[in-house]
């Protein structure tokens, strides 16, 4: 059985190889992408589950802070796993196109990008925008979810108010009961309701992960970043380097 740091390997061949590894020797092959053990995490993939922020439309995550800077690899290799491991959980599925745009200041030389903007769109219109960099004089870990009925921000650096819920959305009013309007942009209304600010107890992410890992072990049960998906976000990274250096 073998736990994995993030990314799983440097090359999709290699990863592959490796999960059909431990899949032909029946052990766990487990990767360490932290967040999806977040309290937090969880619960915004509950919420999506059920339904309460109706079907989401896009993601939008910021992961910047000044340093640490690399020279081993570039902010994206270093930074996006996170949230490309987040975007894949929480959607449950890959992106069908990926786009990456990168800027190199410190090791311009090197070709090190410093920062990087990545888009993933996925098969049913929805789309993630991941923006990631070591060189922002602020530290930020933030991702928003819009949902077709509502929106939620989470931010990682908040102490006691991580998750809020808005009640906020935009309502299109059509049908045989709808008013005549002149133009098509009457028909459209902003929602503008409450804020919900919900108690999600926290537990350590790391001792989450660690836990689970044995748990599988001891269960012969699949991991929730097992091999396979520690692949998908591999893939993700590949395709987003290609986009950067072309």
């Amino acid at each position: 059985h073998v736990y994995v740091e993030k990314p799983i390997t440097l090359d999709g061949d290699e990863a592959d190889a490796l999960c059909e590894t431990a899949e032909q020797q029946n052990v766990q092959l487990m990767v360490g992408h932290l967040l999806l053990y977040h309290p937090c995490v969880r619960w915004i993939k509950d919420s999506i589950s059920k339904g309460t922020l109706g079907d989401v439309l896009y993601l939008n995550s910021v992961r910047v802070n000044l340093g640490k800077v690399r020279s081993d690899e570039n902010a994206m290799w270093s930074l996006a796993p996170h949230d490309i491991s987040v975007a894949l959980y929480l959607l449950e599925a890959e992106p069908v196109s990926v786009a990456a745009q990168g800027l190199c200041y410190v090791q311009k030389k090197q070709n090190i990008h410093d920062v990087a903007f990545i888009t993933l769109r996925f098969q049913d219109g929805t789309a993630a925008q991941i923006h990631v960099s070591w060189l922002d004089p602020h530290k930020k870990r933030q991702l928003t979810v819009v949902g077709r009925e509502k929106m939620l921000t989470f931010d990682d650096t908040s102490a006691n108010e991580k998750i809020r819920v808005f009640d906020k959305g935009v309502t299109i009013q059509e049908g045989l009961n709808a008013p005549t309007y002149e133009s098509y942009g009457d028909s459209l209304s902003l929602r503008q309701g409450n804020i919900l600010i919900p108690h999600i107890p926290m537990r350590e992410p790391l001792r989450e992960l660690c836990m689970h890992f044995l748990e599988c072990v001891d269960t012969n049960t699949k991991p929730i970043t097992d091999g396979r998906s520690g692949a998908a976000v591999l893939r993700v990274l590949e395709a987003a380097q290609l986009s950067l250096e072309s």
